[in-house]
């Protein structure tokens, strides 16, 4: 089976791409990998502040690194 220009052409048409932004995806640092790096941060610092609201403690705390008093 041989592959006609068409299906060449449609395959390599075919890339990922990001759903909100123009960046392509990529390992290393690239924009695209600086991009979701910081909307994980994002998550998870609003996820510390949450527990903190919550637990009526500090975060170091209610995860056991420092001593209860």
């Amino acid at each position: 089976m041989t592959d006609t220009p068409s299906s060449i052409d449609t395959a390599a048409a075919v890339r990922p791409t990001s759903a909100t932004t123009t960046d392509l995806p990529a390992f290393g640092w690239s924009p695209y990998a600086e991009r979701v790096n910081g909307r994980f941060a994002m998550v998870g610092f609003v996820a510390v502040l949450l527990i903190e609201a919550f637990s009526h403690q500090s975060f170091l705390g209610w995860a056991g690194l420092l001593p209860s008093a």
